[in-house]
């Protein structure tokens, strides 16, 4: 059994939850005395007897129940003293046994056994099993309904939990960009400005479009993919700054992005890394070509960089757990069906590409 569910069983609350009200225990042994006394009428031809027998039996029936799933569960059986448990739970059916028996051979019948062959005006082992068979299986019946409602009232509690879990920790991955591309962009719009360059003003545009979207779009699960296509330029634009004519970038857009929507900052992680991972370890010509493709309803999104040349053994850090291509993966696994997502990270041809088709409508 689960350990949250354990524990949570083991709360004292005679009845059950709070959603679940005295009432309805009281409508749940109405309609079993009900049941159970037409049941035996028809099995005694005798209306009258089982009306009487069911009064004396179900205070025991009830009894018995409640100490069961109530206290000797939670006090024994959730914390593995089994033996203790069934110690117990057989001094409380004898108990009750003798209480049946006398009340019955008192109040309603000599035969306290009317199904019986023969007239049983006596404690027998006939009467002892049935009595205690009859008796473990309402305390079954019982005990398995009240742990069926605990498990579903868990279970919902759960899923809840889960559900606000899982909200937080979207927020979280949206928001995550490395500080380290605004630290770098603030020293460039430093540089440019003791420059007195006339970049700076354009500059200083695009970041704030930039964190703009950065605060606001992460509050949502969908952003238009439009929009994520422009924070994706603003970024482009601002890296090139740091970077000479040997770095090439090849950007195409084709499809209809109209109604196209997307987990907010999924695809910049996949950028970040190119620059991060690419163009700054790397001596030689840097190629970045980016491919976004919607097409029946699917975005296929690739971007390729050239694998560094400072290192010929370089590994691609995604290899190693990359914080950028898990952060994507992440959030894939946890917003999307996995029929409606793949992703394929390869190198080819010098280079590194990663491929995502994603369901945008």
């Amino acid at each position: 059994m689960d350990i949250r569910l354990m524990k949570f069983l083991r709360k004292p609350n005679f009845f059950g939850a709070n959603d679940i009200k005295p009432w309805h225990h009281f409508l749940f042994w109405s309609v079993y005395f009900i049941f159970n006394t037409f049941r035996w009428s028809f099995i005694h031809d005798n209306f009258l007897l089982s009306l009487h027998t069911n009064i004396i039996g179900f205070p025991i029936h009830m009894f018995l129940a409640y100490l069961n799933a109530y206290y000797l569960m939670p006090k024994f059986i959730y914390n593995k003293k089994y033996i203790q448990y069934t110690l117990f739970i057989i001094a409380a059916l004898i108990l009750m046994l003798l209480v049946k028996f006398n009340l019955t051979y008192c109040l309603v019948s000599k035969d306290v056994m009317p199904e019986s062959s023969e007239i049983i005006d006596r404690l027998t082992i006939g009467f002892a099993v049935q009595s205690m068979i009859g008796e473990v299986y309402v305390i079954s019946f019982f005990t398995a309904i009240k742990l069926t409602v605990d498990w579903i009232r868990e279970s919902s509690k759960l899923h809840d939990l889960e559900k606000r879990q899982l909200k937080t920790e979207l927020r979280f991955l949206r928001s995550q960009v490395s500080p380290h591309f605004f630290f770098n962009t603030l020293n460039n719009i430093y540089s440019l400005t003791l420059e007195k360059s006339d970049q700076a003003p354009e500059v200083i545009l695009k970041l704030s479009e930039l964190m703009r979207y950065l605060l606001y779009a992460t509050k949502k699960q969908r952003q238009d993919l439009t929009s994520e296509i422009n924070c994706i330029r603003n970024y482009i634009d601002l890296e090139r700054i740091r970077f000479d004519d040997s770095l090439k970038i090849d950007m195409n857009i084709s499809g209809d992005l109209t109604n196209c929507k997307i987990p907010p900052m999924l695809l910049i992680p996949l950028i970040e890394n190119c620059f991060k991972h690419g163009a700054n370890k790397n001596i030689g010509e840097m190629k970045i070509k980016i491919d976004v493709k919607v097409e029946d309803g699917f975005m296929d999104f690739k971007v390729s960089n050239s694998i560094p040349l400072v290192n010929t053994e370089y590994v691609y850090p995604v290899k190693r757990g990359g914080i950028g291509l898990s952060n994507v993966k992440k959030r894939l696994e946890l917003g999307y069906d996995k029929n409606d997502y793949e992703l394929k990270i390869f190198e080819k041809d010098k280079m590194f590409n990663v491929v995502l088709k994603l369901k945008v409508v």
